[in-house]
């Protein structure tokens, strides 16, 4: 998930998000996999049902994941990897290779089948950090996509097509939402696809995130990120005045559709969240801050200066944290779950937007390694060597945790290094030899988890049952790619040498 819009004050006011409203039941959830050690899927989908979530985004064909969802009411949303997008432009035969394997295989529209609705090619393929890679193969991969979903009998709209696209896809010749256009070099694929998508009455979706606004921008308003502004910063537009990004966003989206002729497509929001930690912004606080005032304004139904009556679909970003995500764009990349690795939820939120805010139902039945950790020991002799084993240890584990205004930032450097050592030691399966550190580290059966620094617990691999429809793949069709560890490396080392020093 790239995020590579770092723009102009004034243009950042408005580009980064839609405001809408919807009830509960139009609120999905984007289901993300580039983690160390995945969930059972099937543990995934009775958290689902426990909460209500009727509808789930996917970022490619996943087998686990897809058999757990079978025979299931949840819609799915599933995705297409831009490394598929050159051979499915260029090959009819890929795209209905792909369409055999990854949809005509799950059943959809069958009792015991998935519920696909909605195949996305691709996903924010336009990022102006791309280049132009894929501005010239998105479309003929869409067109051949819905062909062959057609000629496998999925055609009468059964399944639509789409492709998710960022905020970057348009801006503004002022700093007014309403001046919004579609950028200028992709202006044409922009029409031809919204011309498509008009055609098959299929949804224009859009990813949304204020706290790039808020991340990315010095200067940037606090209060202009979330919804509880209450009027302590406001954007004038010819009488309309925004105070949030979210709506500002939106309706630069609307204006770009407006002057390219497409006043009536179906919005959906792909993506938006807030992430928990690995950032000063980042936190449990401002993410509950985020989705409560999300929701409120959700069920007030109130829509956007230019579209007061917006009702589109919402899949929130995201359902779990994904601890194997590139840090590239930031820290706070693998903590954007609504709940921890493990299916448990981070802090209290308010889906109804009503004034019901109560804990989501963490997942049951997770199987976890045993109830113990790995900790500095303070007793050894060499404690010279700390900063290195802490350095080498990050190199190979998520210690994101441990970054300036994160959770676990700035506690001490006993702890510091502790979370080190525990996040290898448990990304090891909690291998004695893996706690050692040359006796720098040693193993506890006290939890040393202190305010908001979790240690966690790794839990048991999920093996994919035999009768899985085809090979079981791990989520790569993210704008972010894998771990990033020279990034990672720099960056801890840093933070040791000032701990340790």
């Amino acid at each position: 998930m790239a995020r590579a819009m770092i723009l102009l004050w004034a243009l950042t006011l408005i580009l980064l998000v839609p405001a809408i409203s919807v009830v509960a039941q139009t609120i999905g959830v984007n289901w993300g996999t580039i983690t160390f050690r995945q969930l059972d899927p099937n543990i995934v989908v009775k958290m689902l049902h426990d909460n209500g979530f009727k509808k789930v985004k996917l970022f490619e064909p996943d087998s686990g994941i897809l058999d757990a969802l079978a025979g299931t009411d949840i819609e799915v949303m599933l995705g297409i990897p831009n490394y598929f997008l050159q051979s499915l432009s260029s090959d009819y035969k890929s795209a209905q290779a792909w369409v055999k394997q990854n949809v005509t295989t799950y059943n959809p529209g069958k009792k015991d089948g998935v519920n696909i609705k909605i195949v996305t090619v691709g996903n924010e393929a336009f990022l102006t950090s791309y280049n132009g890679t894929y501005i010239n193969i998105t479309y003929p991969a869409m067109k051949n996509i819905y062909k062959a979903l057609n000629e496998a009998g999925y055609g009468n709209k059964q399944i639509k097509v789409s492709t998710p696209v960022n905020g970057d896809v348009y801006t503004t010749t002022s700093y007014r939402p309403s001046d919004g256009v579609f950028r200028p070099d992709i202006k044409d694929v922009m029409i031809q696809i919204c011309e498509f998508l008009q055609e098959n009455e299929s949804p224009f979706i859009v990813n949304i995130y204020p706290f790039f606004n808020l991340y990315q921008t010095p200067g940037f308003p606090e209060e202009y990120a979330f919804f509880d502004n209450n009027g302590n910063f406001s954007l004038e537009d010819h009488g309309a005045y925004y105070t949030n990004v979210f709506d500002a966003n939106v309706d630069n989206l609307v204006a770009s559709m407006r002057k390219a002729k497409f006043d009536n497509l179906k919005i959906v929001v792909g993506e938006v969240g807030w992430p928990s930690d690995g950032n000063v912004y980042a936190t449990p606080k401002n993410a509950q801050r985020f989705y409560n005032g999300l929701f409120k304004k959700l069920a007030e139904k109130k829509g956007t200066p230019l579209m007061p009556n917006l009702d589109p679909e919402v899949y929130l970003f995201c359902l779990l944290d994904e601890n194997f995500k590139s840090t590239d764009p930031g820290l706070f990349e693998r903590h954007w779950g609504m709940f921890t690795f493990d299916g448990q939820p981070k802090y209290p939120m308010d889906l109804s937007g009503k004034g019901q805010n109560k804990m989501l139902v963490g997942a049951k039945n997770v199987p976890y390694l045993a109830k113990q950790w790995c900790v500095h020991n303070k007793e050894a002799s060499n404690q010279q060597d700390l900063p290195e084993k802490v350095g080498y240890a990050c190199n190979n584990t998520d210690c994101t945790s441990i970054a300036e205004g994160a959770s676990c930032g700035g506690i001490s450097a006993d702890m510091n290094a502790s979370v080190a050592f525990n996040m290898y030691y448990q990304m090891q399966d909690q291998n004695k030899k893996a706690c050692d550190f040359q006796g720098l580290a040693k193993i506890t059966t006290n939890d040393p988890s202190t305010g908001n620094c979790h240690f966690p617990i790794m839990i048991k691999k999920y093996v994919p049952s035999s009768h899985s429809h085809h090979g079981h793949h791990s989520g790569a069709g993210y704008s972010s790619s894998y771990l990033s560890l020279p990034f990672l490396f720099q960056i801890v080392v840093g933070i040791c040498l000032v701990l340790f020093a």
